[in-house]
């Protein structure tokens, strides 16, 4: 059996290949656009292609039981068509906590639903990985607290549960590996509720420094993100934090009972990256 990780050089599938090449599972094929910077292990098939280029998927797919599928709503369809001409039958989907709520609106505003349902709808047996906040993400406080000793934000007393990339990894090694996931949307998290004054806190801490968190209103918050992500992606984001603000997220179990460990800490997180905020 081959399993295609697609987005192999991405942030949770290189991690992904590492996780299955020490579980000692046969047979990894990882599709990348650049082989040389992914460094993939001797162990690991390498096919040169990215889902946003469809004309690569044909070889990428050739004899491939099983796929992880990183997002890339815009190009689904083609992977879809490309992943039933090749017999592709099962398709373990990173996706986002957000879908469940986008399968509530228009179709025009999907994304992460976009990909869970045209792989429901192309036949094939699914499972969905939906994490929350990546930890990672706070990296882009990284520059204003080495300058400023500052974080800004919208929505102060959002509640979030940020999850480590390593235990999405783990959670969707042990599904690739484990069928009797089929069918189920897996909504992952950290282990704890925290607002962003309690990251930066604990940033804090892990570098010895004393932090401060400015709350920027929801426009303030749009017009500073826009520059860096669109005008569409920031209101989207900001939204985000608003109804983090309204409605807490709650911690969810299943990397505990996917993996058989606990999920790393962000206080732990913050430690392991400390040097990325030092001055």
């Amino acid at each position: 059996m081959t399993i295609l990780v697609t987005g192999a050089t991405g942030s949770v599938g290189r991690l992904l290949v590492d996780k299955l090449v020490a579980a000692g599972v046969p047979g990894i094929r990882a599709l990348t656009n650049n082989p040389a910077k992914a460094a993939l292990p001797s162990e690991v098939e390498v096919a040169r292609g990215y889902l946003g280029k469809p004309a690569t998927l044909p070889a990428a797919l050739e004899g491939v039981d099983t796929v992880y599928l990183a997002p890339l709503p815009a190009f689904v369809d083609e992977f879809v068509t490309a992943a039933q001409k090749a017999g592709v039958r099962r398709v373990v989907v990173l996706s986002g906590e957000p879908a469940e709520y986008e399968a509530q609106g228009e179709p025009s505003t999907w994304h992460y639903y976009k990909v869970e349902r045209a792989i429901e709808d192309g036949g094939f047996e699914w499972t969905h990985l939906r994490p929350g906040q990546f930890m990672n993400n706070t990296l882009d406080w990284a520059e204003s607290i080495k300058t400023e000793g500052v974080v800004r934000g919208p929505y102060a007393a959002a509640v979030q549960t940020p999850i480590d990339l390593g235990d999405i990894a783990a959670v969707a090694s042990v599904v690739l590996r484990d069928e009797s996931y089929t069918g189920q949307r897996l909504l992952m998290s950290g282990p704890e509720q925290l607002t962003q004054p309690e990251e930066v806190a604990l940033i804090g801490k892990a570098i010895g420094r004393e932090l401060r968190f400015e709350e920027l209103t929801h426009e303030e918050a749009v017009a500073a993100w826009t520059p860096f992500m669109g005008a569409e992606s920031a209101k989207w984001l900001v939204d985000g934090f608003r109804m983090m603000a309204e409605y807490a997220a709650e911690p969810s179990p299943v990397v505990r009972e996917v993996t058989g460990r606990p999920a790393k800490t962000y206080r732990q997180w913050a430690i392991d990256n400390a040097a990325a905020f030092r001055g």
